[in-house]
């Protein structure tokens, strides 16, 4: 199978979860004999903070203006399977166009849904969406799940829709050794957002205060100068791929919040969370519908509602924590691969519908 997929980007994970979300799909679809080329604008915030230059399974086509590369994109699609045009690409209109026009088989990848649906609601323009919506593609994906996917019917015209969940590739998450960069005994990795923030001062900033005898790591890139550090916050401000692991395993445990739109949504599993689970690290994170079906509370993963939550977890015995990191890093490569989720996106590429695996906990 052939797939043109155009998207944000694959170039660069700085400052967005795309890149190695699709570093890991594309390998893992290579892997199964599938050939992917992915087209992204080459926009100077990211070429500033490239850290892959060639596609490890694929091929990547770098431009600079949509009227440049129209014709090579029309000759890819012209013997591809599969046409894709993925949420926030810079040109999205006219790549969702051209794929419209051209591709044997049309699908749509929105991995903001929340982010989308919530700008719809405020009656804001999406410059990645045109003004039919999403009606002339024979299949929409979404990286989130349960009722988002309804209201991809209903506010966009989706003709058919299935959820395409985040993943890990373990050939680049595993336990590593720790860092003395990155010692702490709380960790907490993402890009800046508004919409995260209240949440990220009640589970990681108030916890801080509280225990100033207590090291507390945040890496991630956007964070504003008036963010209310503490004297025992330390920072690192862009984290590479290769480096997460490194990131991860050097603290006691590691923090997952998720963005207020995603978390209102539900079924909204961060990539993150994934790659921190295949570290083999402790995750405690804020609660939200759905969360339950990825990991079990309590055995694979800490659920914290408020600032004494994630302050109790982090003074659980570590035996108690690392049995409940084994458990999370095992539920992770029996449910949450990369290859895992290629065997399902070729499932529903060929059928419309989410494969039906079986994802049980694992307990030991």
């Amino acid at each position: 199978m052939k797939l043109v997929i155009f998207g944000l980007s694959i170039s660069s994970s700085w400052g967005n979860g795309h890149a190695t979300l699709w570093r890991g799909l594309c390998r893992a679809l290579s892997r199964r004999g599938h050939e992917v080329h992915f087209f992204e604008k080459d926009v100077p915030y990211y070429a500033g903070h490239r850290d892959l230059t060639e596609m490890d399974g694929g091929y990547l086509h770098l431009y600079s203006e949509w009227n440049q590369v129209w014709r090579e994109a029309s000759h890819e699609l012209r013997d591809a399977d599969v046409g894709m045009v993925t949420s926030y690409c810079p040109d999205g209109i006219a790549a969702s166009e051209l794929v419209i026009d051209s591709a044997k088989f049309r699908c749509f990848y929105d991995l903001d849904t929340p982010v989308t649906l919530s700008r719809l609601r405020a009656g804001q323009t999406l410059d990645y969406i045109g003004p039919r919506g999403l009606r002339d593609f024979d299949l929409v994906l979404s990286y989130t799940g349960g009722k988002a996917l309804i209201e991809i019917e209903s506010q966009l015209g989706a003709r058919r829709v299935a959820p395409l969940y985040g993943s890990v590739d373990p050939e680049h998450h595993f336990p590593a050794a720790a860092s003395d960069r990155y010692l702490a005994d709380l960790s907490y990795l993402g890009t800046y957002a508004e919409d995260r923030q209240n949440a990220l001062e009640k589970l990681f900033l108030e916890p801080a205060r509280r225990m100033p005898d207590r090291r507390f790591m945040l890496g991630g890139a956007m964070y504003p100068e008036h963010f209310p550090w503490t004297e025992n916050i330390f920072f690192v401000r862009h984290l590479p791929p290769p480096e997460h692991p490194a990131f991860f395993c050097s603290s006691q445990m590691t923090l997952n919040v998720t963005r207020q739109a995603m978390a209102e949504m539900g079924y909204c599993p961060s990539g993150r969370l994934f790659e921190a689970a295949a570290c083999g690290v402790p995750i405690v994170s804020d609660y939200w519908a759905g969360l339950e079906d990825f990991f079990e509370p309590g055995e694979e993963i800490l659920v914290a509602r408020t600032s004494e939550d994630v302050i109790a977890a982090m003074d659980l015995p570590e035996t108690d924590r690392m049995r409940v990191a084994r458990r999370g890093r095992e539920r992770t490569l029996a449910c949450h691969t990369a290859d895992l989720r290629a065997r399902e996106l070729e499932n529903i590429l060929s059928s419309g519908s989410p494969s039906e695996q079986a994802c049980e906990p694992v307990l030991a």
